[in-house]
């Protein structure tokens, strides 16, 4: 049995776990966390179970490139470390961080450190300036019953047991998206004493949205020139621009939608813009390659930088950019829309059907009343306060049903 605490000016720091051998299912011995931060607990043996499933289906199916199952014990042990570090500050900065479990072998072309650094949470404060830029991952792992940090890698196996430190207090759980690029899979959310498990289920709803099912990992075989997944990643820049928008997206082969935007249009685009249709539609070898990536990164920024404008940002479903900052109106005819299914993807959620206004302000009431004119459109509405919903016609329900899918944008 061991014991393990950090003082600083005679006080004992946040960070407090004691860990000791008992036996597995398989004889051998394994760590017992015994965390502070007591949602770590709770959720630990979820995470386990999850990861365990995934990777034990992929190696079935003859996958080799997977990363280990993090045992509950691991995972509780990493969150706890990462939770009273997300509440330190370095240099006035609070730290925003990316774990893997993983070992350096594991992890393609590693930068590794001379020596071990212990799992703890002044150590992470301390690595956080130099490791905070998207795509950079601590690498830890175990020898024996101790966790230390072993380097930085930017090249993860699939289904890697990633914990990122978004900020103070929050964490996600997720993994990279299998076989391909693009925003991560959340699998657990924790804030605070608040915890939320992703509930994969929600995936076979019947009017399940295309992007929701990706978001909630079962495309990930698809490409990065996914049309669903270009609609994640504009999606995850609209939230990361903290203005708040929304973001239409048409049929191309219909104009109906002019019925519900009041004219005149002041920013419509003449001809339709193309450039992430454009980038889409080159070769797979042109895809492949670190030019095309960092294009359509930068095509993504540049259209879901506009729904910062006030009024609505409109794409077609081939992602021609048609107009921004679009005032939407009801289209004639039509009745305002009265109510609507509120949906979150988490463990426990409920169905809840609400008038529009109880869902959010006047974005979210405008984008359900288009959605309620326009039945084959979906809106994507970020708020300022990092809610983004997916709005979408549902023909079982026989309303519009918001989806609420901040819990996977993070």
């Amino acid at each position: 049995m061991f014991f393990t605490a950090v003082f600083h000016s005679g006080k004992l720091s946040y960070f407090l776990y004691f860990c000791m051998p008992a036996k597995n299912l398989t004889g051998q011995e394994e760590m017992i966390i015994r965390s502070t931060y007591k949602a770590a607990g709770i959720v630990s043996s979820t995470v386990e179970a999850h990861f365990g499933l995934h990777i034990n289906e992929a190696r079935n199916a003859g996958e080799t490139d997977l990363a280990p199952v993090p045992l509950a014990c691991v995972v509780e042990s990493v969150i706890d470390a990462a939770f009273w570090a997300s509440l330190r500050k370095e240099e006035g900065r609070s730290p925003r961080i990316s774990l893997a479990w993983l070992p350096p072998h594991s992890a393609g072309y590693p930068l590794v450190f001379g020596s071990r650094l212990p799992l703890l949470p002044d150590v992470l404060t301390k690595l956080a300036p130099g490791v905070e830029p998207a795509g950079i991952h601590l690498g830890v792992w175990h020898d024996g019953d101790e966790l230390y940090i072993w380097g930085t890698t930017r090249a993860l196996p699939s289904y890697c047991f990633v914990l990122e430190i978004v900020e103070p207090g929050l964490l996600v759980v997720k993994h990279r998206r299998f076989h391909g690029y693009g925003k991560f899979v959340n699998v657990a959310i924790l804030k605070g004493d608040q915890v939320k498990v992703v509930d994969e289920q929600s995936g076979s709803m019947p009017d399940c949205p295309a992007l929701l099912t990706s978001l909630l990992g079962f495309t990930g075989n698809s490409n990065w020139n996914d049309s669903v997944n270009v609609l994640i990643q504009l999606a995850t820049s609209m939230r990361a621009h903290n203005r708040g928008g929304t973001l239409l997206v048409v049929p191309n082969h219909s104009d109906q939608w002019r019925e519900s935007i009041i004219h005149p249009i002041i920013y419509s685009v003449v001809p339709a813009f193309g450039g992430l249709t454009e980038l889409m539609q080159k070769n797979e070898t042109v895809q492949s390659q670190a030019p095309w990536l960092a294009a359509l990164s930068r095509a993504i920024e540049s259209v879901a930088g506009l729904t910062a404008v006030d009024g609505a940002t409109i794409i077609n479903d081939k992602h021609e950019l048609l107009a921004f900052g679009a005032k939407i109106g009801r289209a004639e005819g039509s009745t305002p829309v009265e109510k609507v299914i509120l949906t979150e993807p988490i463990l426990g959620g409920e169905a809840n059907v609400v008038h529009p206004n109880q869902n959010g302000g006047t974005r979210h009431l405008s984008a359900a009343q288009f959605v309620y004119d326009q039945r084959d459109s979906i809106a994507l509405v970020a708020s300022q306060d990092g809610r983004f919903t997916i709005f979408g016609w549902s023909p079982c329900e026989g309303m519009v049903h918001a989806h609420r899918v901040d819990s996977l944008l993070l």
